[in-house]
């Protein structure tokens, strides 16, 4: 196996994460009815390791991502690790004093409640 990986990826080719430059973890971002989901995937990070913000019609969600200690040696490493930093501007209508985060199976859930007088509706055509 090892002499294929470096057929096909010559001189360790292949990607490798390390610390170094933030990264922005993947993310959806869903407009639901009552409220905006930001979604982003973080597997095996702790809820302690990551901080959610929100500051001048922003969210930033930040943390760290440590090595692990290991018995042996890496042959490949494709993992991300060290700080990331996800930002996003929110729109007008977000209340941003109720915001709320879970972090279930990996996935950080971030909500964001909207605003009543910034909901959808339809308007009468009079005339």
């Amino acid at each position: 196996m090892d002499q294929l990986m470096h057929a096909v990826f010559p001189a360790g080719g292949y990607p490798e994460f390390g610390p170094g430059e933030p990264w922005a973890p993947l993310a959806d971002v869903v407009d639901a009815e009552d409220a905006y989901l930001v979604e982003l995937e973080l597997p095996g990070v702790d809820k302690d390791q990551i901080t959610v913000e929100v500051a001048e019609g922003e969210l930033d969600i930040h943390g760290e991502i440590k090595e692990k200690e290991r018995n042996g040696v890496v042959r490949r490493h494709t993992r991300r690790m060290g700080q990331f930093d996800y930002r996003t501007t929110l729109p007008s209508n977000c209340d941003t004093e109720h915001i709320s985060a879970d972090l279930t199976n990996g996935v950080l859930t971030v909500r964001v409640p909207k605003t009543e007088t910034g909901k959808e509706h339809r308007i009468e055509i009079t005339g």
